[in-house]
């Protein structure tokens, strides 16, 4: 190759190499940003709970039964919010498993083509009606229909929020399962059909096992969602820390206790002002476990399938 044309030439692969490594330094910042958000997140939490450990025993944090931060005689125990938060949950999975799992397989196996584009686009729409609307909608609708069945329900419950939380997180559990479903390859399918079974079988033999990692990671995702909820429960529930099993009966939760509580004038530094962050500490420590429990379901079913 003449000299001229290499003098050419280089030039555009170096100003090229230099656009590559620009790109390429830009995702890593894109990638890193969430770990550096998530570190930030935690020294803040672990650093002002730090504070509120110093005065408060964490033996006693962990096993007394009220939580009345807020009082003249303060006790600080996390079992009441503990227990209110993860009774919301657990309605919550009762109403969003089944039917988000319906909803996959009817997506998924049987729907045609013209339906499930269309009828998708809908469901992943719940997903951007804000949370505040979710919490009047059961307070100002469920409740009152609920009431009809049980005439003794409180205006203020864990039932209608823990519903209507079912409701709103139908779209994560019904979609990741969806998706899973969907990943299955259709030799697999095929080999069904041409063994005899129908479609039915099919789909409750054949594709739900080999997309089993994918159904319990969004069960357990949507757990952590349910988990993490504050409007709904923060206006439907009653605010009101209450150990107790009922979900007939009022209960106050991690996340709307830290509402109440960040929206007051709270001097900052105060054990009551702290208190907002041990208990988010907790929420974040039950996040991770459900998690973790996610990552360790799709290992242990991809061995398996």
């Amino acid at each position: 190759m003449p000299s001229a044309q290499r003098s050419l030439i280089r030039p555009r692969i170096h100003h090229r190499d230099i656009k590559e490594r620009l790109v390429e330094a830009f995702l890593f910042i894109c990638a890193t940003s969430a770990v550096a958000v998530t570190t930030a997140i935690v020294v803040v939490l672990v650093y002002e709970s730090a504070g509120f450990f110093e005065r408060v025993s964490i033996v006693d944090f962990l096993t007394d039964t009220m939580w009345t931060p807020l009082f003249a005689e303060a006790r600080y125990g996390i079992l009441p919010l503990l227990c209110g938060t993860l009774l919301a949950a657990g309605v919550a999975l009762l109403v969003a498993v089944p039917l988000g799992l319906m909803v996959a397989l009817y997506l998924s196996e049987f729907a045609p083509v013209k339906v499930r584009e269309s009828v998708k686009p809908f469901l992943e729409l719940l997903e951007g009606v804000p949370t505040v609307v979710y919490g009047y909608f059961a307070l100002l609708f469920v409740t009152p229909l609920l009431q009809n069945v049980i005439p003794d329900l409180p205006g203020f419950n864990v039932l209608s929020p823990g519903i209507v939380i079912g409701i709103m997180i139908v779209p994560y559990v019904g979609s990741v399962s969806e998706d899973a479903m969907r990943a299955v390859p259709n030799a697999l399918r095929e080999a069904s059909y041409a063994c005899g079974a129908t479609r039915l079988q099919t789909t409750l033999r054949v594709v739900m096992p080999a997309a089993a990692s994918g159904i319990a990671a969004a069960f357990v995702l949507g757990i952590a969602r349910a988990t993490g909820e504050t409007m709904v429960v923060a206006i439907a529930a009653g605010q009101q820390p209450n150990l107790t099993l009922d979900p007939t009966e009022p209960a106050a939760t991690i996340t709307a206790y830290i509402v109440q509580v960040a929206l007051g004038d709270l001097p900052h530094g105060s054990i009551g002002y702290q208190s907002i962050f041990a208990a988010g500490l907790v929420l974040l420590l039950i996040t991770l476990l459900f998690n973790i429990l996610a990552h360790l379901l799709r290992m242990r079913f991809r061995e398996a399938y």
